[in-house]
């Protein structure tokens, strides 16, 4: 009898040994603070950029039935961002809009890319924000800088913050240094680099990407200054940037070559893919393209093999983790003070904001009582396993 207890007690003490090591275990991995927790949990897939929200601005600087393939360009963007995740809701698309329905289209409300019209570009989901000759190089630079009349809706505005990554991309007619607005007025280099300082001293960007399909391209993000700024471009200086091709039917080129070609990478593009710019950049051959495409980094502050495409192209969320203090701290102030503390009249200097002692401490108590909580919890659980091995450990020796 007592040999057969003797039998059963190494396997009640390993019984015991495990319980123990399971408790060490668990403590270890809840000591971690919630915080950090979180803070991983969310930034697993991130690639650094900082963002929380990505924006698209889209511009056809085009019009006339002619400039077909301008049109077509900024609808296959339009669709490629779309596709990819961003909302309508944060996507401007600057159009002359004549196209579709003009009397010289034999396919009446479609909009083409391909000869062999196997993708309608209009269809019945498209939103324009601009539209014919609300497309003007004052309107577009309002828009990037968000000096717009009061009563201009929502859906006219840049909504963006420091946390915004914007795609911007802009077809038509140029030159060395200058874009034609429908043939009516052009745009600078330089006002496009004095619009982007503006954004940046007005907090209105985190990083911007500046894709442009025209004649002379490179040349247009010459002067650009502003830090976190990634442009390229369909051609360099002294250069043409060419149509991809013509469909009979229609009678006109259908897209241009450099865009052409974009389109077709980003169509292995999914919402969770792994891409980075240098691989769309790599995808550049200047035989296809008939042009030498310009990429500019140099204000870049991440190295392209790490930035992913959905960085820009994608509307894939993100989520930013506060401490609890700083949650709670920003949402009470004094209660004698009709105003938060971080309001403050146009005209008096900022001063210091001092808060009650009671408000001071809100936030620190309220974080101890719930590390307490979590603690004792664990106990809790870690003890019960403890006794629960116990008993089973004296039953198997009293057997």
């Amino acid at each position: 009898m007592f040999s057969m207890r003797f039998q059963v007690l190494p396997q009640a003490c390993l019984l015991l040994l495990t319980c123990f090591v399971a408790w060490a275990v668990g403590s270890s991995g809840t000591s971690a603070p919630a915080g950090e927790r979180a803070a991983d949990f969310f930034s697993r897939h991130d690639s650094g950029s900082g963002h929380t929200n990505n924006w698209a601005v889209l511009v056809c600087a085009s019009r006339y039935w002619f400039n077909y393939r301008h049109m077509a360009n900024a609808l296959g963007m339009y669709r490629t961002v779309k596709r990819l995740g961003i909302p309508d809701s944060n996507i401007i698309l600057m159009l002359a809009d004549d196209v579709a329905c003009n009397a010289r289209n034999k396919f009446a409300g479609s909009v083409y890319a391909e000869a062999g019209r196997h993708l309608d570009l209009y269809g019945n989901n498209i939103e324009v924000d601009y539209r014919g000759y609300e497309v003007t190089v004052e309107n577009f630079i309002r828009l990037l800088t968000g000096r717009v009349d009061p009563s201009m809706p929502r859906s006219k505005r840049l909504l963006t913050d420091d946390h915004s990554n914007i795609f911007v991309y802009m077809t038509g007619h140029g030159g060395n240094e200058f874009l034609k607005f429908q043939d009516q007025e052009e745009i600078s280099a330089f006002d496009i680099a004095d619009a982007f300082e503006q954004m940046w001293q007005k907090k209105r960007y985190n990083e911007i990407l500046f894709m442009i399909d025209t004649c002379q391209a490179n040349t247009m993000y010459s002067q650009i200054y502003s830090p976190n700024i990634l442009a390229t471009g369909s051609s360099q200086i002294e250069e043409n940037s060419y149509s991809y091709e013509n469909d009979n039917d229609i009678g006109v080129s259908v897209i241009d070559s450099y865009t052409h070609y974009v389109l077709k990478f980003m169509e292995g593009i999914n919402k969770t893919s792994q891409a980075s710019m240098q691989d769309l950049f790599d995808s550049y051959d200047p035989v296809k393209i008939y042009s030498h495409p310009g990429i500019r980094s140099d204000l870049f502050r991440r190295p392209l093999d790490k930035t992913l495409i959905t960085d820009f192209f994608g509307g894939i969320a993100q989520a930013e983790a506060f401490p609890l203090q700083d949650i709670v701290g920003s949402s009470n102030y004094h209660e004698n003070d009709p105003t938060p503390p971080t309001s403050q009249k146009p005209d008096t200097p900022s001063a210091p904001v001092v808060l009650s002692p009671t408000v001071v401490s809100l936030p620190r108590l309220t974080g101890e009582t719930h590390a307490w909580d979590n603690r004792w919890k664990e106990v809790r659980k870690w003890t019960s396993i403890f006794v629960v091995g116990c008993l089973v450990s004296w039953v198997s020796f009293v057997r």
